[in-house]
């Protein structure tokens, strides 16, 4: 099956989804699950809501948003996920931009006349409370909120070619771009997920990732769910709750971005350590030092992943053992076919350096708007704007985005290769290099770091440390140190944020 109603086939009496509680966790089977969606499928029909329209959904992690997910996807209509913490003018762009007649809210929003509140009344978008009542998720459409007049929707099934989803993506300049997820663009996703990891139904998965990013609905959420599995929903990410959480409801794995990793080590761990079958990280660079402890610390082989919203996740992957992992390498390509490019569109031999570009039926048809350049070249592989190479074995070792590149008088300085060095550093928790303008050569280096707790260093010393360490055109110009280094909503680290924070 090639639409979303795969992940809700196993129709099974096994934990499909269970949401922590300190006393009375929330537990829905499979076939549970399926019959809750397809009764919340029928209130978004009540309601008006027909296919191709978009619904927001501004929810946290919870049973509501994701029977609200899967209905909406099963009503042929759109899901946008929407980040709760955004501003009102966030909001007003993503309404305006997907054109959603209708946006989904936490039980009690609507009055407390929140950000998302003043932005759908402002757009004309109608407002929904979704809550679990202990028997079903309701759906409330607020009094002065009500849909445009319209007949009542018909119940629908969707179809592979469906646009199923629709996420943002910041890249590095402008306005966020939209992109379209078919229904076979998430199941071919799912998949190849499936089968990196050989996910099964015996596996429980503890979902850290917001769901509103397309590496918690997609790793963290579906592809779990399709294999038969169990997924834990806490709320939200919370290091002093996890290892409760993981342990009693008996996960054997979870997937993160680097960020989260480092805050679990920096906590404590449970005695005894429960049996992890494998950890994932994927989203931005994971360090071979923090790499290393983790596979220590969590006795667990780590797995380093490649992925972006417009390949619906999930590109490359380290496999599980007994293949090998390296340390420093996103692994080799997942269920996609993928090259390395210039910039004319050709292919480069193995151990060349150019752009990682990708075919495959999980990718993206295009951005949506005017005016967005084609990402892809007339082969028809998509241009990721990564810069990476090929090993002799097919392992992918990524060099640094082409955009944030640091031109220092010609020479290419890669400032992933820089933060790695930096992370080795006994006294550093983190570092992320960038560029900075320069009269001389035109861009220089510089760094910004997060130093352990109690640890102490100087600009000198650490210089003095890099300079054994690396070629002297690579050494920073400038040196940033910084308590908290600025993140996105997902703990994701943006070179073009950390130097405009500095």
């Amino acid at each position: 099956m090639s639409t979303l109603i795969s992940c809700l086939s196993a129709k099974t009496d096994r934990p499909a989804i269970i949401i922590p509680g300190e006393s009375n966790p929330v537990i829905l089977s499979h076939q549970q699950l399926l019959d809750q969606v397809l009764l919340f499928q029928k209130k978004l029909a009540a309601v008006g809501i027909s296919p191709k329209e978009a619904v927001g959904i501004a929810l946290p992690n919870s049973l509501e948003f994701v029977i609200a997910f899967l209905a909406t996807a099963l009503q042929r209509a759109i899901c946008a996920p929407l980040n709760p913490a955004y501003k009102q003018d966030e909001f007003e762009f993503y309404f305006d931009d997907l054109k959603a007649p209708l946006v989904l809210v936490p039980s009690g929003a609507i009055r407390g006349h929140g950000e998302v509140i003043k932005a759908a009344r402002k757009c004309n978008v109608a407002i929904a409370e979704v809550f679990w009542n202990g028997s079903e998720v309701a759906l409330e459409v607020g009094g002065n909120d009500g849909m445009r007049i319209k007949k009542r929707a018909g119940v629908h099934e969707p179809q592979p070619k469906d646009v199923a989803l629709i996420l943002h993506t910041s890249g590095t300049t402008g306005r966020p771009k939209a992109v379209p997820l078919s229904h076979q663009n998430l199941c071919q996703t799912m998949k190849n997920i499936q089968t990196t990891y050989d996910l099964l139904s015996a596996d429980r998965t503890m979902l850290v990732m917001p769901l509103f990013h397309v590496h918690g609905l997609l790793a963290g959420f579906l592809s779990p769910l399709m294999s038969g599995g169990s997924v834990i929903v806490p709320v939200r990410f919370s290091a002093s709750e996890f290892w409760r959480d993981f342990v009693k409801h008996e996960a054997n794995w979870y997937t993160a971005v680097p960020t989260m990793h480092q805050i679990l080590l920096k906590n404590e761990m449970p005695s005894p350590m429960p049996k992890i079958r494998f950890i994932r990280s994927c989203s931005s660079p994971l360090s071979p030092t923090v790499h290393k402890q983790l596979e220590t610390v969590m006795n667990a082989p780590v797995v380093e992943a490649y992925a972006m919203t417009e390949a619906a996740h999930q590109m490359t992957s380290n496999p599980l053992p007994p293949a090998s992992r390296k340390p420093g390498s996103v692994g080799k390509a997942q269920g996609v076919e993928l090259v390395i490019m210039d910039d004319d569109g050709n292919c480069l031999p193995q151990g060349k350096i150019g752009e990682v570009c990708i075919k495959g039926p999980n990718v993206t048809s295009g951005y949506i708007g005017k005016g967005i350049a084609s990402p892809f070249f007339q082969t028809g592989h998509f241009r990721t704007g990564d810069q990476g190479y090929l090993d002799a074995e097919g392992y992918l070792f990524l060099t640094g985005r082409i955009k944030e590149l640091i031109n220092k008088g010609g020479e290419k300085i890669s400032p992933i290769e820089i933060d790695n060095t930096f992370a080795q550093h006994p006294c550093v928790a983190e570092a992320v290099s960038f560029a900075i303008d320069d009269e001389l050569y035109g861009q220089n280096v510089a760094v910004a770091l997060c130093l352990k707790p109690g640890k102490s260093l100087t600009t000198e010393e650490l210089i003095s440390w890099y300079s054994e360490r690396a070629a002297k055109f690579k050494i920073p110009k400038k040196v940033f140190f910084t308590d908290i280094m600025p993140k996105t909503a997902t703990g994701k680290v943006q070179r073009r944020h950390v130097a405009t924070a500095m």
